[in-house]
């Protein structure tokens, strides 16, 4: 005789199993979704506090101090200038922070303590993430060839600009470079020749905030260098895989007293 067999136990303890890996499923997905909105508004608002409070410090730090065009100290995490870039909007208004580390950048873009201070001969290089943390440079591969990117110091404001992307070079001064708003603008001579406004590269090639980017190993006297600025960030969104740089060259400076960033940027008379 054959035996009677039962399924509804095997149904029972399916269904069951089906209902569990749902209801796991769905936790992961309420816990990936509060990690991504973490990620994207909760450190964002925290890096918006943190950058208003590090601009009211460096302002009062300014108004009290001795103005110089060079911080003479300036500790990891400190402000140590402002930074515009009015064709990206009035809202790219950022205090540059001194150092790299993970804390700094997660309060705004931070200076590459190596490299130059604003003005300076050579390279005034800055870091800066392109989501979360306030996402500061989020938007600079909008940037093209001659585009402002004004910085204040204690006692100046100085604006550079973009450098002619790659693709530019050929003809830039029958082309592009004529026109007023490039006045200063130029592919640089030797051995800045190979610097492009803007490329992306790996995270392994560092050399793009050298004195010389792009040549770490080449030898430029501290007073021969060109005064140059420098934004990283890593690219493309949500991912490390490369780097997005952007150089530019000082074309002008102008007393503390002067105008806005954005009617700055619109002479570049030196």
């Amino acid at each position: 005789m054959t035996p009677k067999i039962d399924w509804r136990g095997d149904v029972s303890q399916g269904t069951a199993f089906l209902r569990i890996g749902g209801g796991i499923g769905i936790a992961l997905g309420v816990v990936m979704l509060l990690f991504v909105g973490h990620q994207l508004f909760i450190t964002d608002i925290v890096a918006g506090m943190r950058q208003q409070e590090a601009t009211a410090t460096l302002m009062e730090r300014w108004r009290d101090g001795p103005t110089a065009p060079v911080p003479v100290s300036v500790s990891e995490g400190d402000g140590t200038a402002r930074l515009y870039a009015p064709s990206l909007g009035r809202e790219f208004a950022y205090t540059v922070l001194e150092g790299t580390t993970e804390d700094t950048l997660a309060a705004g873009p931070g200076h590459y303590s190596d490299t130059a201070h604003p003005g300076e001969p050579g390279n005034f290089a800055v870091a800066g993430h392109h989501v979360t943390n306030g996402a500061p440079f989020r938007d600079i591969g909008s940037l093209g060839s001659c585009d402002p990117l004004v910085v204040e110091t204690s006692s100046e404001w100085l604006v550079y600009r973009v450098l002619p992307l790659a693709d530019e070079v050929s003809g830039w001064a029958d082309g592009k470079g004529a026109q007023e708003r490039c006045r200063g603008v130029a592919p640089l001579p030797p051995p800045y020749d190979a610097v492009p406004g803007a490329q992306v590269v790996p995270p392994s090639a560092v050399q793009v905030v050298a004195p010389v980017p792009g040549a770490r190993d080449v030898e430029v006297a501290p007073a021969e260098r060109a005064r140059l600025i420098t934004l990283t960030t890593c690219y493309p969104a949500f991912s490390a895989r490369e780097r997005l740089v952007v150089h530019g060259v000082l074309v002008a400076r102008r007393p503390h007293s002067a105008a806005s960033p954005s009617e700055l940027a619109e002479g570049t008379s030196r």
